[in-house]
């Protein structure tokens, strides 16, 4: 199989970790407990990125030593991602000798080469960013940033960029999903083609770095020292037979070379898809295979940054919900890749809706009573199969298949919407065939292959979900009577088409307590204060406002009735009325941005009708439009038909907002068929 290496960016360590570095982490954890569950050898690094202006201001007006400093800072960031339940096989600090002796090596590998000269520099350098930025860049900075600009001249070593252009884009050529998401490889490419400049890769101005070999007057720019990482963390670069993680994780250019993954934000995509690959590329280096740059995590609608201190640091959140309730919710509630608003209520509305009502309440209702009062907690075995089983085990292949695919996509938000497939078929299954009536009759037999049925079901869905809830699902396995999935057990175990029935009948099961206990309304309340979710969101009305001039633009205009009433609650309408707008579940088939527009969203719906509806939706800047596709919404079926951006809207999707969540369609907990009336 091939191998599979897997990276975080390394983190700053000029202050604490918070939700943004749990994004990221988590995101890497689930691919590599995915790709071991494929059967694959795996490898993961995360870490921690020490050196740099930053460091040595904050250290000096603390009155440590930077060493002291970083020492200090390193550990939470470990300890973090260890309370998330992070299985990482290395954590890399850039102080460490291993990593200083391999950053040194390939500064030498590009100086023999030329690529690397002693120059003059002169120009803007952000110290907040650890980058050079040109004039263009310093006016689009904001305030805050900008105030941390500094005018420099320096001597300065030099690589040589500009000669890299041509190279940079013929490799994206040849490697059309080397960035991702699209579009922001489109950026990428742009930026390439408008012409580089040769980098400015040293620094004297300051000494806390890594000593540039032969001139210790000058240490290395801090990208170049921070890149290196994923390459140091495996031994290399090196000769072959030197590193055997180097040879065995990193690509050399043959057809079976390692799949190298980095997992990054959006703000460092630059530095990850150009600098680093032009690096490689002019020391005769395999660059990685991908570099994914995911969206930011937002609070009242503005960036989680460690600048303007508004950052949610993730243990509280794992000590009020479970760390496998966190990494459910980073991965699920966000498209990865787009940036999404974190929202304390909706981790609630998660917890009850989909892992509570629908995971935990499939198992209880099974194992916890039927199974036990039935067939004395044992397994039965299965009897005569129906159309019913036969459905219920084509969802399971599906979605088995479906959610694979999209983790091999790098995309968990679309492979959980998979496996809750299986989830809404397995609660149907059980609604349809209603056990509990089968036990009061008396049929053993069909009784038998009905709990065999959900019981394989979980056992599925304990393999699947567990790079999300590794630790929910070791719960939940072990309640069924099977064994955790171990390193070693873990590997090739992702289920597949033929694979249905593999759960031993006679294995005993061993109910226990809800995977997932309600929060009764007042410890909610107690928690969502305690977090401090319940402060009003800053700014509110002129967003608000905002917001109403940007609806006028693009989406069809409704006038409210007029009332004296200075609440919000609508006048009464009669029931005559009411039963007059038709309300039809949507089962949304395709959807893609309205060019020219920032906010309409075009889906194509299937209503149940002949063919599919087109409806125009003002809801880009809250979804992407492809994590819209699969989705089962509400539909206002008899709207008058609306021009928009030239194209012709044939119905209204229903949604909610509000100033703490955002926007949210109204969706449906289970599976209703396309086209149902909703009353």
């Amino acid at each position: 199989m091939r191998p599979f290496y897997v990276t975080t960016p390394i983190y700053y360590v000029n202050d604490k970790p918070h939700i943004g570095h749990a994004y990221s982490t988590v995101a890497a954890d689930v691919l590599a407990r995915y790709a071991k569950l494929r059967g694959r050898p795996t490898r993961f690094l995360t870490g921690t990125d020490e050196h740099g202006q930053k460091i040595e201001e904050k250290a000096k007006e603390l009155g440590k030593d930077p060493q002291a400093f970083v020492d200090v800072m390193s550990p939470p960031f470990r300890d973090a991602f260890v309370e998330l339940g992070c299985d990482f096989d290395d954590y890399i600090r850039t102080t460490e000798p291993r990593h200083e002796e391999k950053v040194q090596e390939l500064w030498k590998i590009l100086f023999a080469k030329g690529d690397i000269y002693l120059g003059d520099y002169e120009g803007w350098y952000s110290v907040a960013d650890e980058s050079f930025i040109t004039e263009t860049e310093l006016k689009a900075l904001d305030e805050v940033t900008r105030s941390k600009v500094v005018r420099v001249k320096e001597p300065s070593y030099f690589f040589k960029l500009s000669a890299y252009g041509d190279a940079l884009l013929e490799f994206y050529e040849q490697n059309p999903t080397f960035v991702q998401p699209e579009g922001r490889f489109n950026e990428v490419k742009a930026f390439v083609k408008e012409g580089l400049r040769d980098l400015s890769v040293s620094r004297t101005s300051f000494t806390w770095g890594i000593p540039v070999p032969g001139d210790d007057a000058h240490v290395m720019f801090v990208w170049f020292d921070a890149l290196t990482n994923y390459m140091s963390a495996l031994g290399g670069p090196a000769k072959e037979g030197e590193a055997p993680l180097y040879d065995r994780f990193w690509p050399h250019g043959g057809s079976d070379d390692a799949q190298v993954v980095h997992i990054v934000g959006k703000d460092i995509l630059r530095f990850h898809a150009v600098f680093w690959p032009a690096f490689l590329l002019a020391a005769g280096l395999q660059p990685p295979t991908q570099v994914f740059a995911h969206g930011w995590l937002t609070i009242n609608g503005e960036k989680m940054s460690k600048r303007f201190g508004n950052f949610i640091p993730p243990g509280p959140l794992v000590e009020a919900f479970g760390a496998d309730v966190v990494r459910y919710y980073l991965m699920r509630e966000v498209g990865f890749g787009q940036d999404g608003d974190f929202a304390h209520k909706q981790v609630f509305a998660r917890y009850h809706g989909e892992l509570g009502n629908g995971l935990g309440n499939l198992l209880q209702r099974i194992v916890a009573s039927i199974l036990k009062n039935e067939f004395g907690g044992a397994v039965p075995a299965p009897t005569e199969i129906g159309d019913e089983e036969r459905e219920l085990v084509a969802v399971a292949e599906k979605s088995a298949a479906v959610a694979a695919h999209h983790l091999d996509l790098v995309a968990p938000h679309r492979a959980l919407d998979a496996i809750f497939e299986l989830v809404a078929a397995a609660n149907r299954y059980v609604d349809r065939t209603a056990p509990w009536a089968l036990a009061k009759a008396g049929d053993k037999e069909r009784l038998a292959t009905v709990c065999y049925h959900v019981l394989e079901s979980l056992r599925w869905l304990s393999v699947m979900l567990a790079p999300f809830l590794p630790s929910k699902t070791a719960d939940l396995r072990a309640q069924l009577g099977v064994s955790a999935l171990t390193p070693e057990e873990a590997m090739d175990q992702w289920p597949k088409a033929g694979d249905f029935g593999g759960l031993p009948a006679g294995t005993l099961t061993a109910p226990a307590a809800p995977l997932f206990p309600r929060f009764d309304p007042k410890t909610e309340a107690e928690i969502l204060e305690k977090l401090g979710a319940n402060k009003p969101a800053e700014a509110a009305k002129p967003a608000k406002k905002e917001k109403k001039v940007e609806e006028k633009k693009d989406a069809p205009k409704a006038e409210a009735p007029k009332t004296d009433d200075k609440s919000e609650a609508s006048a009464p309408i009669a029931f005559d009325d009411f039963v007059k707008v038709d309300l039809r579940v949507g089962l949304i088939l395709e959807a893609e941005a309205v060019p020219k527009s920032d906010k309409l969203v075009r889906c194509q719906i299937d209503l149940g009708e002949e063919k599919p509806r087109q409806v125009l939706a003002g809801i880009r800047k809250h979804y992407d439009p492809e994590a819209l596709v699969g989705k089962r919404v509400v539909v206002v079926a008899n709207l008058a038909p609306r021009k928009m951006m030239g194209l012709e809207s044939h119905g209204m999707i229903l949604a909610a907002s509000d100033t703490d969540h955002g926007l949210s369609v109204l969706g449906l907990e289970k599976e209703i068929t396309p086209g149902t009336r909703v009353s």
